[in-house]
Order: C-alpha cells, then sequence, then structure tokens
C-alpha cells in the first residue's frame, strides 16, 4: 500500500512540474529519471517529439562496474549527457526533475551536466 501512494505523489509532483515546462529546439527539456539501480538523462524537443541525445549509467561510455544508483554514476550520466549536448551544439537546457526531489543523485546529476557546459 505504501508504495503506491509514494508512487501516485512522485506522478503528481511530476505533473505539477511538467504543465509549467516545455523543450523547444532552442532549449531542450533535460529529463532525468531514477531508478533503484540506474540512472537516465534525455535532452527531448517536445515541439517535435523528438529525443536529441541520450545518457545512462546503461551505457559503456560511463563505464560503471557495479551499482548505478548512486551519487557517483549520476555524476557520470550528467557529464555524458552534456558532453552528447554539446557535440549536437545544444548549450541551453531547461532540467526537468521528473516529480523527483532536487536533492542527491538528481541534484549530483544537474551539477555535473552545468560543469561539463549545460546552462540552465
Amino acid at each position: 500500500m505504501v508504495k503506491q501512494a509514494a508512487k501516485s505523489t512522485r506522478q503528481r509532483r511530476q505533473l505539477r512540474i511538467r504543465k509549467n515546462l516545455q523543450g523547444t529546439a532552442a532549449r531542450p527539456r533535460l529529463n532525468i529519471f531514477r531508478s533503484g539501480k540506474h540512472m537516465y538523462a534525455q535532452l527531448i524537443n517536445d515541439d517535435l517529439g523528438v529525443t536529441l541525445a541520450a545518457a545512462s549509467t546503461l551505457d559503456k561510455e560511463v563505464g560503471l562496474e557495479g551499482n548505478g544508483g548512486n551519487v557517483e554514476a549520476a555524476k557520470k550520466v550528467g557529464a555524458l549527457v552534456a558532453k552528447r549536448a554539446i557535440d549536437k551544439g545544444i548549450t541551453k537546457v531547461v532540467f526537468d526533475r521528473g516529480g523527483f526531489l532536487y536533492h542527491g543523485r538528481v541534484k549530483a546529476l544537474a551539477d555535473s551536466a552545468r560543469e561539463a557546459g549545460l546552462e540552465f
């Protein structure tokens, strides 16, 4: 019962955030998702409905050995998604935390992406 309540709380928070965010070609949306074992990040152009770049702890370039659900893994994913965005000429993004609290892995990914050159 508790798991279902927590899930619906995050989903309500996510909808509340998403109604004010829109990714465009000039400023795509940096969307993140965190599971218990992994971290995922995507740059999305909502006007066209396409993903421009993505990175996760499952990528070979991240080079993880073991658990992908920690702060160090999130930092690597943030740096990798920023590198892929800059390679495509994207420097400014809108940050969508996906209903997750801005703390821990979410904050680590955001800070790492900022240090690698993304502005949001």
